[in-house]
């Protein structure tokens, strides 16, 4: 089978759908039987790439989503007469798009939906992005043959807002990366002398710098914890900047000045599996994710997490963290300091969470979506 893949999410930094995309990709590559080429928006290749576009490159993109008027319309017209000039149904069994909306193919079409939050929460979303998805997404539904999603909170949003067939839709969880794994203290040193960081004395946040991720009840809560406490544990921040971050940055400021929080941004993939094995805890307080990798990565790295209960999270975390609801900052302090102070809860966490990430593997991943490209070639 000879399936056309749309790798355009592999040119930034692999963040989630971007890691989603290359996990996968790399997982059926080894399934036989298969024949992937990668369509990286102005040419194909069959080889996959992972090293993105970091430095200047990356920090441009948001300014010229941000300056250039119907920016993602020019670059969505430009793809897809690229796309469609070697995309043909007499080259391509089958055409899988795993970024929500799918460019045009006159065959068999599967479309991975990883949420519904523009929809859900327009407000977290710049303009431009709202509309491009109203304005694309329904086509995208009626030109697929079989929709993924990460979990079955997805699937059950997408039922009742669109009305689909239960089995048009399949809910299949992602997985977890083998990089991510313990660390002892020696391991985890190199990343953390960069920042001056000590091995379990710190909080971490992983995410783009966005509303959606509510960052800023993360910092509310962080507040409320007793000085000499946020003296031992700083919160340390990972992650690019996204869009409307100027209260959020108001609002670090006097922390940053106070050596309280680390705004690190982007980092390896090397350092960010140290750092998430180092740290007390992963702080996750989204108020919608589609699946939510970070919590799943620490887990993996038996980081115990602290996150909402908000859509897909409980699906992934289960029994293995402490959960709260999203805008409950003082719930969120609570949990925050318990992990700081009692011992047997926080190793006992541990155990859970690396537990429960044993659950969760791209190669399953890649199997169950093999079976969706199957169901609908004949």
């Amino acid at each position: 089978m000879r399936v056309a893949f749309n790798a355009t999410a592999l040119l930034s930094p692999l963040t989630g759908i971007g890691q989603y995309g290359f996990q996968l990709a790399k997982n059926l590559a080894t399934l036989p039987g298969l024949d992937l080429d990668y369509f990286y928006g102005a040419f194909w290749d069959n080889n996959l790439k992972d090293d993105g576009v970091t430095g200047s490159a990356a920090a441009a993109l948001p300014w010229l989503r941000r300056h250039i008027p119907y920016s993602y319309e020019l670059r969505r017209w430009v793809q897809n007469n690229r796309f469609a000039r070697y995309a043909k149904p007499s080259r391509f069994d089958l055409y899988h798009e795993p970024n929500i909306l799918p460019l045009r193919f006159d065959g068999p079409t599967v479309v991975t939906v990883h949420d519904l939050s523009w929809i859900r929460y327009p407000e977290t979303h710049p303009v431009e992005r709202v509309r491009a998805m109203n304005r694309y997404f329904e086509a995208g539904l009626e030109q697929a043959s079989a929709v993924i999603t990460d979990a079955q909170s997805v699937k059950q949003e997408l039922l009742e807002t669109f009305g689909l067939s239960p089995d048009f839709v399949t809910a299949i969880p992602l997985g977890v990366d083998a990089t991510f794994a313990p660390q002892d203290a020696a391991q985890t040193r190199y990343a953390r002398d960069k920042h001056g960081l000590a091995h379990g004395r710190y909080f971490l946040a992983v995410g783009t710098l966005e509303p959606r991720k509510n960052l800023s009840t993360a910092l509310l809560a962080y507040q409320q914890l007793p000085a000499d406490l946020r003296a031992q544990y700083p919160l340390v921040l990972i992650g690019m900047k996204g869009w409307h971050t100027s209260a959020l940055e108001r609002q670090m400021a006097p922390l940053l000045q106070a050596g309280q929080v680390r705004q690190l941004g982007y980092v390896s993939r090397a350092d960010l599996v140290s750092l998430m094995a180092g740290a007390r805890a992963l702080i996750y307080p989204s108020v919608y994710e589609g699946f939510g990798l970070p919590p799943l990565e620490a887990m993996a790295c038996a980081t115990p997490v602290i996150c909402s209960n908000a859509s897909s999270l409980p699906e992934v975390v289960g029994d293995a963290g402490i959960m709260v609801d999203a805008m409950d900052d003082v719930a969120l302090s609570l949990a925050m300091r318990r992990l700081a102070d009692d011992e047997a809860c926080w190793l006992e966490l541990k155990h859970r969470s690396l537990r429960r990430a044993q659950q969760f593997t791209w190669a399953a991943c890649a199997d169950k979506t093999l079976a969706v490209y199957q169901s609908i070639v004949s």
